[in-house]
């Protein structure tokens, strides 16, 4: 085992992305030892997933990527550290231009990753695109044996806060395109949630989460059933990892949402459009249970495609019925 102490990590893309990243610790801990200490450059939103973490050391904070080192004292912070103590690795997942300076500026013996090496991308999966940024530097039976894993906060204390109950089913109708201008076309229309919602057990508890700031996404879907409780812009990120983790199932569009279910073994329900599922839908591993539902039109997936700009009926995710979601969840069990 080589004497690696101290490894810098990269990655300040959106909840999912940096949920894309988590099987690194789990590998370099494999190859260097439980001791190591990881640190992280993220952005102050996403690292929320850290908070109960023991894996990861340190956070660095980054909210503006593209301020210039000289007038970025988060960044200042970053390379100090590094100068005062060198970092034996530094792995960068971030391909934007805007961190080649701070990549460049950052002291390392080693240093892996865009801006470093000449990154030869082979695989489909974002995952698995993110193991090929540090497959130099872990053996491949322990980059094998690793994947995405959360940490959340106690579940037991958030039950007993929340009253939760001891079995229920979560729905994120919500994603992180909801404020963005035009169609979003990741969405299942409201009409279509209202209808699941109503064909489900009248027994089965669901639970509906959503980020603060995202309420008025929810109106139209309201009232709810007596079975449904509403959790949205009400709980943390790392108490909703542990709400996902205790849930039966996950019914999702492809959003932060999925990954964190898929990360934490919960069977998640992904209901997909233009995105391309192969490449950033919920990661399947030997542990947990993915199951993707499409419209299967032909002209998907179109994600930022010209087809996908003159689209404006959002027919992929329309034509999703919600007895074809119903219909999954029996067939899984979810449903008895």
């Amino acid at each position: 085992m080589q004497n690696i102490k101290k490894i810098l990590i990269i990655r300040c893309g959106a909840l999912g992305d940096l949920v894309y990243s988590t099987s690194v610790l789990d590998a370099l801990r494999l190859e260097y030892g439980e001791d190591i200490k990881i640190d992280f450059v993220s952005t102050p939103s996403s690292s929320k997933l850290f908070e109960y973490d023991k894996r990861v050391n340190k956070i660095f904070f980054l909210k503006h990527k593209k301020i210039p080192i000289f007038f970025s004292s988060q960044k200042k912070a970053i390379i100090n550290e590094s100068k005062k103590e060198p970092y034996d690795i530094l792995i960068n997942f971030e391909m934007g231009k805007q961190f080649k300076s701070l990549v460049e500026n950052i002291v390392a013996n080693r240093k892996i990753g865009w801006f470093s090496e000449n990154i030869n991308i082979t695989k489909t999966h974002m995952v698995e695109i993110c193991k090929e940024f540090y497959s130099s530097i872990v053996s491949k039976e322990n980059l094998g044996n690793s994947f995405p894993r959360l940490i959340g906060e106690n579940f037991e204390k958030i039950q007993e806060k929340l009253s939760l109950p001891n079995e229920y089913i979560i729905i994120s109708p919500s994603n992180s395109h909801n404020k963005k201008k035009g169609i979003n076309y990741r969405a299942w229309r409201h009409e279509n949630w209202k209808e699941f919602l109503n064909l489900l057990p009248k027994e089965m508890k669901i639970v509906v989460i959503g980020a603060k700031g995202e309420e008025h996404f929810f109106e139209p879907l309201k009232p709810y059933n007596s079975n449904v409780i509403d959790l949205v812009g009400k709980i943390s990120i790392p108490q909703m990892v542990s709400i996902i983790e205790n849930a039966k199932a996950l019914v999702v569009t492809d959003t932060g949402t999925a990954h964190i279910a898929s990360a934490v073994n919960t069977s998640v329900f992904c209901l997909i459009g233009p995105t391309p599922a192969v490449q950033t839908g919920p990661y399947k591993t030997p542990f947990n249970e993915v199951t993707i539902i499409s419209a299967g039109l032909e002209c998907s997936p179109c994600y930022k495609t010209e087809v996908m700009k003159a689209c404006k009926d959002n027919l992929c995710m329309k034509n999703i019925s919600a007895k074809m979601v119903i219909d999954e969840l029996i067939k899984s069990k979810v449903i008895v």
